[in-house]
């Protein structure tokens, strides 16, 4: 592909013959760095067209390029960057400015992130890659994907691609989700109940903007995902966190003062537990007495290999208390970035006013993909493949962290795609994924999950959804032998 033609322009301010400005519009974007050697510049029809010069004027300015060895001419292929041209200046940082702004007041607000542990961007070279959330290129169908999204450009879909929904969404997909998704989870719901989000996230931010003030309070899972604990703390709410046992959120330990709850009883962030039907009932009735609400975000319920899944609380909320998070994201894949809220209509009003004023809406264009690739039963036909696959490296895994002697702390009653583990007293773990970087190794440290100022060091989390299941017990064993290797240290 050449240089778009798009990228040049010239600069009114700058001297000489027009040949003599375009040779230097190009030269100075050799040197920049913007375009760079092998490269093929726009024929010189083209680039006359755009600049609204004569094509000789053009040919000539590109001949001189080529005498000064910025371009080199392939016959009838073009002129292309030339691989003898001038590199671009080393240039050092900006010079030293004097700043007047008093940052420390100007800001309003603060937002730390409170997503955990870095995770390296190039994640997928490392060999054993033990971290939660990727996708896995092997099991996700690229090709129907590929057919919906074209689909979804077609004539037919047009309007729905590039119309403006205001706060509204596509009406397709919230019927999918009405008829098909929300069932499937005993949930009965109407179109004005449904909201489209930007993935659980921006689901769990709209539900804390809404609900929450400084004069209410949250109670959230101890340990919980990190990025929900970072936007309760934004909403300046009073947050209080509720240690977990093997069976989730226990309702017993709630404070009276309660007005929201956030619960992932599926599989319980980062732990996988599974809250058992009995303690779910007990929730929903301690909420109707205590007059507060359930947020509840339904995570990972599709991949349950081992067991039917639970019924959602949603699904046994008899009034009205319980309002749902779901997501394409985590079963797609995590960049798709769209999810969905389920509750009552009152609720609903003000969340999709809340969104709309900050984005309006998802992209047409995706949420139209997503229609199509649910509609056409690619989605169900993924989620068959990798429950299969999750499954069988889950084997593999709990086989593999039996003959390490690996001790694990959390179980998920239903599957899911990670485990929860413990190292032995004193073990740091955040250093421990940081030493196994440099032996293809990554897993997630737990400090991260807890509230408290001081968190145990011990726990870590290991996922299978993106690690082949024959390397499983090769990492595993680096991870016991890293493990062997700190505790002699110390």
């Amino acid at each position: 592909m050449p240089i778009s033609v798009e990228t040049f322009f010239l600069d009114p301010s700058t001297e000489g013959t027009l040949q003599a400005r375009i040779q230097q519009m190009v030269a100075q974007g050799i040197l920049a760095g913007r375009f760079r050697a092998g490269e093929r510049l726009p024929s010189s029809r083209k680039m006359a067209q755009h600049l609204g010069v004569s094509r000789i004027t053009v040919t000539l300015a590109y001949t001189e390029l080529v005498a000064d060895d910025y371009l080199t001419s392939r016959g009838r292929s073009g002129y292309f960057v030339s691989e003898n041209a001038p590199e671009p200046p080393a240039f050092t940082g900006n010079p030293a400015r004097n700043d007047t702004v008093d940052w420390s007041r100007a800001i309003a607000h603060r937002f730390a992130p409170s997503l955990g542990m870095d995770k390296p961007t190039d994640w997928a070279k490392y060999r054993y890659q033990f971290i939660y959330g990727q996708a896995d290129e092997t099991l996700f169908d690229s090709t129907n994907w590929r057919l919906c999204a074209l689909k979804a450009l077609g004539k037919r879909d047009f309007s729905a691609m590039t119309a403006d929904y205001f706060d509204g969404d596509d009406s397709k997909l919230v019927e999918f989700i009405t008829r098909q998704t929300l069932p499937r989870r005993g949930i009965l719901a109407n179109p004005d109940e449904i909201l489209i989000t930007m993935g659980a996230q921006n689901a769990l931010w709209l539900t804390a903007q809404v609900l929450l003030n400084a004069r209410r309070t949250a109670v959230i899972e101890d340990p919980c995902y990190p990025a929900l604990r970072g936007i309760l703390e934004q909403s300046r709410c009073l947050l209080h966190p509720i240690a977990i046992d093997g069976e989730g959120l226990p309702p017993d330990a709630l404070p009276p003062e309660t007005d929201v709850v956030y619960s992932t009883p599926s599989h319980h962030c980062p732990t996988a537990a599974t809250m058992p039907l009995a303690r779910r009932k007990a929730l929903l009735d301690r909420a109707e007495r205590d007059n507060f609400l359930i947020v509840e975000d339904d995570y990972e319920f599709e991949m349950s290999f081992q067991n039917a899944p639970s019924p959602s609380l949603k699904s046994l909320d008899k009034n009205g208390r319980v309002i749902y998070v779901g997501s394409f994201s985590k079963s797609l894949f995590p960049g798709l970035r769209l999810g969905y809220l389920v509750g009552p209509a009152a609720f609903i009003k003000e969340a999709r006013a809340l969104r709309a004023s900050v984005l309006r809406h998802p992209p047409g264009h995706i949420q139209r993909t997503v229609s199509y690739y649910l509609s056409l039963g690619h989605y169900d036909a993924l989620m068959r493949r990798t429950s299969r696959a999750y499954h069988d490296r889950r084997i593999v895994m709990d086989m593999a962290l039996k003959a390490e002697g690996l001790m694990t702390a959390g179980h998920g009653a239903y599957g899911g795609s990670s485990i929860w583990l413990r190292a032995p007293d004193g073990i740091d773990t955040t250093k421990l994924a940081y030493d196994l970087r440099s032996a293809g190794v990554l897993i997630e440290p737990g400090a991260p999950f807890f509230s408290a100022p001081n968190p145990p060091t011990e726990f870590f989390r290991l996922a299978y959804s993106s690690i082949p299941a024959p390397r499983i017990p090769e990492g595993i064993a680096l991870i016991a032998k890293a493990i062997r290797d700190m505790q002699i240290a110390h």
